[in-house]
């Protein structure tokens, strides 16, 4: 999974333009978000296949800023503070998050400046909430 940078400009439109370009390839968003920050339009976006989707929306005359690798996370629901749990862990990592958002898996999407460490971190992570769900599961069934 790639994350795609996209600058989009800040008018009505801009968006449709965006995903119409993304439809009419083939390309399907995975997940993400756009925002305006500062009067500037940009978006972040989850697609299986970012170079597909670079060049659709290259050949459009739409700006990808930037193409990244990703960690997919699922956090346990049933548990509040799971977010903030996995960003200090990411922390004591030293591993700043820079782009988070969910995928329409309900995953977690992190966009982290060191993916050596924070793959690390996320790896940790999975072992852990599994031996979690075993342990649950042990108890429930007694």
């Amino acid at each position: 999974m790639k994350d795609l940078t996209i600058a989009l400009e800040n008018r009505p439109g801009a968006l449709a333009e965006m995903g119409g370009t993304l439809g009419r390839a083939g390309v399907s968003i995975e997940g993400g978000g756009a925002f305006v920050v500062n009067g500037h339009g940009v978006g972040h976006f989850l697609f299986k296949d970012g170079a597909a989707a670079r060049r659709a929306l290259e050949a459009a005359g739409i700006r990808v800023l930037e193409v990244r690798d990703v960690l997919a996370q699922r956090l346990d629901q049933t548990e509040p503070g799971q977010l903030g749990k996995i960003s200090r862990r990411m922390d004591e990592a030293g591993v700043n998050i820079e782009v988070l958002y969910s995928d329409h898996d309900h995953q977690l999407i992190l966009v982290v400046d060191d993916m050596v460490r924070g793959r690390e971190v996320s790896e940790a992570w999975t072992r852990e909430q599994a031996l979690r769900v075993r342990e649950r599961e042990q108890v429930a069934n007694g």
